[in-house]
């Protein structure tokens, strides 16, 4: 699937997100002349095709009170890393988790899991779960705290 020149106009109405309105696509399609079972149409094809990765909330976790946030790194045994990431990135304190590779001898560490909270004791707790659900399986951690608070956005089609 290629973009064509509709799909190129609904990008660009919802790149920047979409409108904080009850029924944010009609409110798309309207802008765009267009119907918003359309726009959802359009949208779940470039999903398919994959020329979206995804829709979702990008949430700004300092707005909304959490200040502390935290990678928490993991070193994990291998044979359990899957089954333990996964158990992990459900708790409610976890906005993602993922698995990367070592980096021995400077960086030993293979699961990441981002913790946020309202105050560093308060991720320091939530590290102390991760570490009980991961029990034996895990040697050692750290937690990297956020320092700046970085400018999130996807690609952007251009107007001309």
């Amino acid at each position: 699937m290629s973009l064509d020149e509709l799909d190129r106009r609904i990008i660009r109405a919802t790149q920047s997100g979409l409108p904080l309105v009850p029924r944010p696509y009609e409110a798309v399609g309207a802008s765009l002349g267009i119907g918003g079972e359309q726009v959802r149409e359009r949208l779940q094809a470039m999903l398919e095709e994959g020329l979206v990765r995804r829709i979702g909330a990008v949430p700004n976790h300092y707005r909304l009170g959490f200040t502390a946030n935290g990678m928490s790194v993991w070193d994990v045994a291998d044979e359990r890393v899957d089954e333990l990431g996964e158990r992990i990135g459900q708790l409610p304190f976890v906005s993602h988790c993922y698995r990367r590779p070592r980096r021995p001898p400077v960086w030993p560490y293979n699961l990441f899991a981002m913790l946020h909270g309202r105050s560093r004791d308060e991720v320091e707790a939530q590290a102390l779960q991760v570490a009980a659900l991961l029990g034996d399986a895990c040697r050692a951690h750290d937690i990297l705290y956020s320092t700046a608070i970085l400018k999130k956005t996807g690609l952007r089609i251009s107007e001309s």
